[in-house]
């Protein structure tokens, strides 16, 4: 109980079940919306909300204002996917986007965000990308070496069957994603100000611990 205590206190302060939208574009019945993306090589995806790209590009513009500023306030995004059950958030996966690319630049992940959709802050079409990997096990037509088991464990926990073409989820699944500020209290209060790599491996660690069968992240568990 102590892990998901401090994992509540910090999605409780950090407003996450409130300020959290729908990951992707659904149905009533839970479908999830799919779009056709490739000029050569042509592909369904799965489709984000509105309201998850909206949250995104509004969070990441704070990220590239301070990058081209030099203020240096934030390090990244951090970003959770989750189930919302009776208010609590339940964790699916823990995951950042760093603002600096290489040479001291923005980083392509969220350079151009409004229109760059292949990256889009690791939530991307592309393969490599979530969006991209997850949608190759989900959808049919998907070459075969792009469907990986990271995302084949995702596709278990998030949809009723796969491929299909109009794959449906088990369950809504929300998403919630902040630009942090370096000079911010992380999930655990006694290391002070936790810079993004460290706030990342802290809330996989206590997560892991705190919803052991549920959390996708296959790096940093604390089991």
């Amino acid at each position: 109980m102590k892990h998901q205590k401090i994992w509540d206190e910090f999605c409780t302060q950090n407003n996450v079940a409130k300020q959290g939208v729908p990951l992707f574009e659904v149905t009533h019945s839970l479908e999830v919306a799919t779009h056709q993306i490739g000029k050569t090589n042509k592909r369904q995806v799965l489709s984000r909300s509105a309201d998850m790209e909206l949250l995104v590009i509004k969070q990441v513009e704070l990220l590239i204002a301070d990058k081209e500023s030099a203020n240096n306030i934030y390090d990244g995004l951090i970003y959770l996917m989750f189930y919302i059950e009776e208010g609590d958030v339940k964790p699916l996966y823990i995951g950042k986007t760093e603002s600096q690319g290489r040479k001291n630049n923005i980083s392509a992940n969220i350079k151009n965000i409004k229109n760059n959709k292949s990256n889009f802050a690791r939530w991307g079409d592309n393969y490599q990308y979530h969006i991209g990997d997850l949608s190759a096990v989900v959808i049919p037509d998907h070459p075969l070496k792009e469907s990986k088991l990271k995302y084949l464990d995702w596709a278990n926990i998030l949809f009723q069957e796969f491929p299909s073409f109009k794959p449906k989820l088990n369950k809504p699944v929300y998403f919630w994603c902040k630009a942090w500020d370096k000079s911010s209290i992380g999930i655990w209060h006694d290391f002070g100000e936790t810079r993004l790599t460290f706030l990342e491996y802290l809330l996989i660690g206590v997560a892991s611990s705190a919803f052991p069968t549920l959390l996708l992240n296959r790096e940093g568990q604390s089991r």
